[in-house]
């Protein structure tokens, strides 16, 4: 069996669609407790924003670090499949946590090593994607996952909406039924994703081929590795950074529905609405980048980027806010899924966990650090002053894209 010779729907190998069912059914449930943890944390356990504040920066913290570990552990291994599974386990197991915590320091406890499971699983997934494709089916590859992903965010805050509705306000037995995709997305991916075939050979970024990613690589060897990583990865390392820091967070879109007065039940529809339109862009948009390069709607992305901060620094009237939202969900179906093709093109096959890793673990670090500048500006100025400093940032973004465009050229077939 070879990756060509799985079985494959729409051109994409089995273990794609299982890797983004799998990605659907975990992100299902961890929308669903996320979309109410704020308020349960603060409602119900009596904490206090900076708490609030704290989960939320900690957790990132440690997804990242941790995305480098799994990104060079699996380059060790030479498997990708054992990391993701531990991964994936991780985050099964703490979902029942958070309905049993009593205090703020178990949700915290709960939000660790639900974190420490998506930093594990992240690099060595996307290696996998990478490696069960070609480079010209890489955008579609990618672009599939994100969408599976993403319509399990959206079903997430979706069910949970109705679910604390149907339990009269109790979030903990909302929390245990987010248990149940959890563990069937783990079901998901011990059953139906495979290694990519160790006699399989698989092009690198430069063209030669290479063995199989992770033979004979020592952990001795990931500072090797650093160094010699081309320099057009380190250009989109900063664009992604940029790009971040123009997100701010989404933590704070759901703070600027509160300031327009939306009930506490309706702001989860904050995350249906973007990411209804990101499911529905994401892979329409890989299919096109495989095409004609994913520079262009890239590019577009972070213009809708840019004009999103800009109308949400206005404080628009409730019609134009919702708007803005589907603006920001289709800025990500513009540019999430192709950061990772645009990663995967620019690293060798037998560095490309490392590679992952590094890139996944510096994008979470830029993510902590952007959610805390945009956290104190709003405590200083308000929305008006951290969306103003985010589109700054997605200027700049812009700005490093127009310098060095990458992926401004289709991809070359196998």
């Amino acid at each position: 069996m070879n990756r060509k010779r799985q079985g494959a729907l729409w051109g994409l190998p089995t273990t794609v669609w299982a890797l983004g069912l799998t990605s659907l059914l975990m992100d299902a449930s961890s929308e669903m407790i996320h979309a109410l943890l704020p308020v349960f944390l603060t409602g119900t356990l009596g904490a206090s924003a900076l708490i609030v504040g704290l989960v939320e920066g900690l957790g990132e913290a440690v997804a990242a670090v941790c995305k480098l570990l799994g990104g060079a552990l699996s380059d060790r291994l030479g498997r990708r499949k054992p990391v993701v599974v531990a991964g994936y386990g991780l985050a099964a197991v703490s979902k029942p946590l958070f309905a049993l915590a009593l205090s703020p320091a178990m949700v915290i406890a709960a939000r660790v090593i639900d974190r420490i499971g998506k930093g594990l699983r992240g690099a060595p997934r996307d290696a996998l994607i990478a490696e069960w494709v070609d480079e010209s089916r890489r955008g579609a590859a990618f672009g599939l996952r994100q969408s599976l992903d993403t319509i399990g965010a959206l079903i997430g805050p979706l069910a949970a909406s109705l679910l604390v509705i149907a339990f009269a306000g109790e979030m903990r037995a909302v929390f245990l039924v987010a248990v149940l995709p959890a563990a069937m997305s783990v079901f998901v991916l011990i059953r139906w994703v495979r290694e990519r075939p160790a006699n399989t050979s698989c092009e690198d970024a430069t063209g030669k081929d290479k063995d199989h990613a992770g033979s004979g690589m020592r952990w001795a060897d990931v500072p090797l590795v650093v160094r010699r990583l081309p320099w057009r990865f380190w250009i989109v390392v900063v664009l992604a950074v940029l790009l971040m820091g123009g997100r701010a967070g989404e933590a704070f879109l759901l703070l600027a529905a509160s300031n327009h007065g939306l009930a506490a039940a309706t702001v989860p529809l904050v995350f249906v609405t973007m990411n209804a339109v990101y499911a529905a862009s994401a892979y329409p948009v890989g299919r096109l980048a495989d095409r004609f390069g994913a520079g262009l709607p890239f590019l577009a992305g972070l213009l809708l980027l840019l004009v999103a901060d800009v109308l949400l620094a206005l404080a628009p009237p409730l019609p134009v806010f919702w708007l803005t939202i589907a603006l920001w969900g289709l800025h990500m179906g513009l540019t999430q899924s192709l950061l990772l093709t645009l990663v995967a093109a620019s690293l060798p096959d037998g560095e490309r966990g490392t590679g992952f890793g590094i890139f996944h673990m510096l994008f979470g670090l830029a993510a902590l650090a952007a959610g805390l500048l945009a956290g104190r500006l709003w405590d200083i100025g308000g929305p008006a002053l951290a969306y103003v400093t985010a589109a700054g940032l997605a200027g700049a973004a812009l700005l490093w894209f127009g310098l060095h465009r990458p992926g401004s050229h289709p991809p070359t077939t196998s």
